[in-house]
């Protein structure tokens, strides 16, 4: 695989963080379109996001639904997150979406990103989410939480624990940290906003950012 070809993580608290964020897409698309100008291409894998959790937290207040039904809502909200990027890059040369087709209960689609990073040979994957680093512990409940540039699979499996659990809100999960574990990959936890944090990233610049693996 050419070392031009990027595999992003496209959190879904950046496409829909409550309503869809028209202008944070607007502004990838022009980013990614002028990346692709320069010879690189990309394969964007979306979550969820808050509408996926919204649809869970009513299906456990209204029904007597188990994990794996609970699953489904967040499989279908993350469908329905491509195929809106899929409208969004439409008949654009170089810019791939996922169409979560292989998307399976028991896991998110940081697995599906690792998927497809073990089929095109990729070494590393770009999770672009809401939170600017990975911490030592939870940041919400810890207020001494320490930013971490780099840390193993490892030591971040001992963090995230090891349970899948619908509506988990990670920087990685813990099936997909297993796999990509497994394949010795490197995935870049990134704050989506501003963009120029990840156009910095493809530009070989200094970068706000933790490295797992």
């Amino acid at each position: 695989m050419s070392h031009n070809k990027y595999i992003i993580s496209l959190g879904g608290s950046l496409i829909v963080p409550d309503d869809i964020d028209v202008s944070f897409l607007r502004q990838l698309k022009n980013l990614l379109l002028q990346e692709v100008k320069k010879g690189k291409s990309f394969i964007i894998a979306p979550g969820g996001g808050r509408t996926a959790r919204k649809y869970a937290t009513a299906a456990k207040i209204l029904g007597d639904l188990d994990r794996s039904n609970l699953d489904w809502l967040g499989i279908h909200s993350i469908r329905l997150n491509s195929l809106l990027l899929t409208s969004i890059f439409r008949d654009v040369k170089g810019i791939q979406v996922m169409d979560m087709r292989e998307a399976r209960p028991g896991r998110s689609s940081d697995y599906d990103s690792v998927i497809f990073a073990k089929r095109y040979k990729a070494k590393n994957i770009i999770n672009l989410t809401n939170v600017d680093y990975v911490y030592d512990k939870n940041p919400k409940n810890h207020k001494n939480a320490k930013p971490l540039n780099s840390i193993s699979w490892k030591e971040f499996r001992k963090i995230i624990g090891n349970k899948w659990d619908p509506g988990l809100n990670l920087p990685f999960d813990p099936v997909a940290s297993k796999f990509a574990e497994k394949l010795k990959l490197q995935v870049i936890v990134m704050n989506g906003k501003p963009l120029t944090n990840l156009k910095n990233f493809l530009s070989v610049r200094p970068y706000k950012g933790t490295v797992i693996g």
